[in-house]
């Protein structure tokens, strides 16, 4: 299949590439030699907390505040 680069270079991906990522929004965009590689990226919505899934974690192996703190105090002492 064949894009084409227009004036303001910009490209059109196929429709049958893109229903192959219907859910993507955002690609990551690098180069490798002479190639252009697309990977689909997953952006963390405004509203969604990222520490949410650690603090679930955290909870989910028990750990109690004090635990973090010693480890804190354990990985800055290096």
């Amino acid at each position: 299949m064949l894009c084409k680069r227009t004036y303001k270079n910009q490209i059109t991906l196929p429709k049958k590439i893109m229903e192959n990522f219907e859910d993507v929004e955002y690609f990551q965009v690098r180069t490798e030699g002479d190639k252009i590689i697309l990977e689909p990226v997953k952006l963390t919505p405004a509203g969604e907390r990222p520490l949410k899934k650690v603090r679930e974690k955290i909870a989910a192996l028990g750990l109690k505040d004090e635990d973090i703190e010693e480890a804190i105090a354990w990985a800055r002492k290096k």
